[in-house]
């Protein structure tokens, strides 16, 4: 365990004050280097560093920032070209038309617009004369496509990146209005943020229901009038603003999970200074949006992967148990289940060696009962997905929930919680309040026609809000009981064999486990070519060959109480239904394998 670097750096701080004080160090080099200390501090925070700052190392939220939360903000952009040195010399056609996968085809940058952003009232013609832009002409930001599967759908998530003389609108210079195409209820994520600023140990992020109109003056054919663009979500910028302003240390390291980061090795996480370094990598599975410095990530790394390193001594030298219980019962209690290996937040303060979890996207809490209207609920819906099993493939998580008196502290949470601010009666009445403040846009205005959901489907998935917290915590328990998943490895062939393997599964109540594996030619498992029961040891040898063709594994562990879990591989179907527990691998004709996907 390395912290002794951390505690030196107080020490150090003194040092240089004493030094300074004392003469030993030159007056003009430490005044010029404070100066530019302080100059960059107000360039990137807005905010004087002499003014008190309300960091004081403890990670709880500023929770005076989340006023008036069912407020509507309308806002007015008007889109005009810019210019090609600046990337704005575009369309606003060309802005909605290009997706994520379309950009990275091209190998360019997303398309931008210069625009001007106002502020204003909601009968689409009336600026408020205190808000941002009020009497400006000129533009005064930049606009782009925001999020990444979601740039596929019609209408577009935005982000608008307001120019450095436009002040800034509730505090934030950087503004993402999310239209949640694919959220049924349009107030899923909000609600999430919402719930999640009243929990102790947790920091969430402020949101905003924002009515948006646009004028288009990038297209011959415009008509110079807004039009209404129906109804969308502002959640903050996670940066050093947003650190500043929820009272914790705007210097920090801060990181968030970009694609799968599970907190293994990995030869992409290295020092910027590593001569192997690189940002393109680096940044695939974690983006950067503090401090450079990564030395304190990859010793906690480290210790993740270190078996010397006892659950315990890891939880006390490097985590927030208060934080990380919070954290854990808040995305299963609501079934946010996105959040294994991705869509979370790492902070750590400058001077700490201890990290916290935030959110950083919420939209996939309370999402079954849509899931099961829609048709997209998958044939194992109350698998490995549910309760602590959907955080076990990720070494953090696993090494914590190793800990027997960490579990106590997390049943302790799931308990608080659904007794306090997350009981189905509270979350059901905010359902239906958020509804009724959403559901006027959805039906009547601009959005029409392009929901997911009917109005009768609508009533059915909100009314469940508060029953999906019921089956959670259910689902909570049954994932305590039951073995925890696995990966199955590839097959290979061995002399006149195929020898089949996967990972041992895991207990924590010690109970014998056993193996069910069955082979087959087709998904359904209609009629396996191999079907074992009972076995003891994580392996199966088929003794003969295959037909050249593709065929399917299904691995299922199996405790002495007949509780059972599948692994964690997943074989998508034609229809794109999820199937859980089954690996796809394909027989050449040269009789070699290669399993799907490599």
């Amino acid at each position: 365990m390395k912290k002794f670097r951390y505690w030196l750096y107080p020490l150090l701080c003194a040092c240089v004050t004493v030094l300074s004080l004392t003469g030993c160090a030159g007056s003009t080099g430490t005044e010029e280097a404070e100066t530019v200390s302080e100059n960059k501090a107000r360039e990137e925070t807005g905010v004087d560093i002499a003014e008190d700052d309300p960091f004081d190392d403890e990670f709880e939220d500023n929770r005076t920032i989340y006023e008036d939360p069912e407020k509507i903000e309308t806002m007015y952009l008007t889109v005009s070209r810019g210019n090609a040195g600046e990337n704005t010399d575009h369309t606003w056609e060309e802005i909605n038309s290009y997706s994520d996968y379309d950009y990275q085809k091209m190998g360019v940058p997303r398309y931008q617009v210069e625009g001007l952003l106002q502020i204003g009232e909601s009968d689409g013609k009336t600026l408020d004369p205190d808000g941002l832009g009020f009497g400006r002409e000129t533009p005064n930001c930049r606009v782009s496509i925001r999020g990444q599967t979601s740039t596929l759908v019609r209408y577009k998530n935005y982000k608008i990146r307001l120019d450095e003389d436009a002040g800034e609108w509730d505090g934030q210079s950087v503004i993402n209005l999310n239209k949640h195409m694919m959220d049924g209820l349009r107030f899923r994520n909000k609600m999430m943020f919402d719930l999640q600023s009243q929990i102790p140990h947790m920091v969430s992020m402020k949101t905003t229901f924002v009515h948006l109109y646009v004028k288009d003056e990038t297209s011959e054919n415009g008509d110079g009038q807004f039009h209404d663009y129906g109804l969308y979500t502002q959640v903050e910028q996670p940066n050093k603003k947003f650190l500043l302003r929820h009272g914790l240390d705007r210097f920090a390291h801060l990181y968030k999970e970009n694609k799968i980061f599970e907190f293994g090795k990995n030869d992409a996480i290295r020092l910027v200074t590593d001569p192997d370094y690189d940002e393109e990598e680096f940044s695939y599975y974690l983006k950067t949006k503090g401090d450079q410095d990564h030395s304190k990530l990859l010793d906690l790394i480290d210790d993740v992967n270190d078996a010397s390193v006892t659950p315990d001594d890891l939880l006390d030298t490097w985590l927030d148990r208060d934080n990380l219980a919070a954290w854990l019962a808040f995305n299963i209690l609501t079934g946010n289940i996105d959040t294994q290996s991705r869509n979370t937040l790492l902070y750590s303060s400058l001077n700490s060696h201890t990290w916290y979890l935030m959110d950083w996207d919420c939209d996939g809490g309370f999402l079954q009962e849509e899931k099961r209207v829609l048709g997209k609920e998958s044939p194992d819906a109350d698998g490995w997905e549910n309760g602590v099993s959907n955080y076990w493939g990720n070494h953090l998580f696993q090494k914590a929930l190793k800990s027997e008196s960490f579990r106590k502290e997390l049943e302790e949470k799931v308990e608080e919680l659904y007794e306090g601010i997350l009981s189905p009666e509270n979350v059901q009445k905010m359902a239906d309040h958020y509804a009724e403040i959403v559901k006027p846009y959805l039906y009547e205005g601009h959005d029409v026609g392009n929901l997911p959901l009917t109005a009768s489907e609508y009533q059915r998935v909100e009314s469940a809000v508060g029953k999906e917290v019921e089956d959670n915590r259910e689902k909570f328990y049954a994932s305590l009981e039951r073995p925890q998943p696995f990966f199955i490895g590839n097959p290979s062939v061995e002399g006149n064999e195929i020898e089949f393997h996967w990972d041992a599964s895991f207990d924590f109540q010690k109970d014998l486990i056993t193996y069910s594996f069955e082979l087959a030619d087709n998904l359904n498992f209609d009629h396996p070519l191999v079907k074992k029961d009972g076995l003891e040891t994580p392996e199966y040898e088929y003794e003969g060959k295959l037909k050249p063709g593709e065929y399917f594994i299904r691995v299922t562990a199996s405790d002495a109480d007949g509780n059972r879990t599948s692994s964690f591989d997943i074989c998508v179907d034609g229809s794109s239904i999820k199937h859980y527990g089954v690996l796809c691998f394909y027989v050449n004709e040269d009789g070699s394998l290669h399993r799907k996907g490599e």
